[in-house]
Parts: structure tokens; sequence; C-alpha cells
């Protein structure tokens, strides 16, 4: 079972909460995911009613954590944002997957920034807009850089 695919849950995820305005309980417990449905594209192919529970395990950690911290994220990401751009104008796909790699940079030390950015990048590609990998990346190597120096 692979992170990435944890990964997209989690951005799913975080895009149904945000769009929403779901209880936690519900993203969490992973009742959105309907098993056939498109929702569940990029994913391994499961047996109806399989629960895919390695990577609901890992996207529960990444969606618990990037919602307890969604403010601070956000102002960390608003922070490397153009003058002209606030969150309000990146669409919703995008900032889903934008706070969700800035939660692993920014919470989870054991994992490496530049495999969160390259994970981001890939996955919008995949689900973002044309050129939304551009800006995803872009943004994201900011807040990587500016943490690798808090650590040096």
């Amino acid at each position: 079972m692979s992170r990435r695919k944890s990964r997209i849950l989690a951005f799913q995820a975080l895009y149904s909460w945000d769009v929403s305005k779901a209880p936690v309980e519900d993203i969490l417990n992973f009742s959105w995911l309907q098993k056939d449905s498109e929702i569940k594209a990029g994913l391994e192919q499961a047996e109806p009613n399989e629960v895919l529970k390695d990577e609901e395990t890992f996207a529960s950690l990444i969606i618990a954590g990037t919602i307890d911290h969604v403010s601070e994220i956000d102002k960390v990401i608003e922070s490397y944002l153009s003058d002209n751009w606030s969150l309000d104008r990146i669409n919703k796909v995008a900032l889903a997957i934008l706070r969700t790699a800035a939660y692993e940079i920014l919470f989870q030390k054991d994992i490496d920034p530049k495999i969160s950015i390259d994970e981001a990048v890939h996955i919008a590609r995949e689900y973002g807009t044309d050129d939304s990998y551009k800006f995803i990346n872009a943004v994201l190597d900011k807040i990587g850089k500016n943490e690798r120096s808090k650590e040096a």
C-alpha cells in the first residue's frame, strides 16, 4: 500500500470537509468514500466492502492533523502567496493539496519535505487544473526552504 494513496484520500477528505463543512468525525470515518465511485480514482481497485485500512490510517493522521492546525497552516500558506493573492482565490482542490502537504512539512518532521512536495505536485498534476501543480510547487518549495533553514 502506498502513501500516495493515503495522500489522495487525505486531500479528497479535506476538500470534502472544506466544501461541505461536515463534522470531522464524518470525514475521519470515511463514510463519504464510495468504493465504486470516481472519488476512488487513483486508488487500487478493492473488492466491494473492502476497507483500505493502510491508506486510511496514514490519511487519518494527515486529515486530523491538518484540521487541528488549519488556521496555522493557512497563515503559513498565505504568507508565501503573492501580494494580490489570498486563500479565497485558490481553487478548493489546490487548497486541499496545499494544506495536506504543508501539514506534513510543518508537523511531520520524520518526512523529508522534498517527498511531501513531490507527492503534492504529482497529485496536483492528476487532480488539479493544468497549471495548479506549478503554483503548488512554488508555494510548498518556499515553505520547505523556510522550515529547512529553521532546522539548520
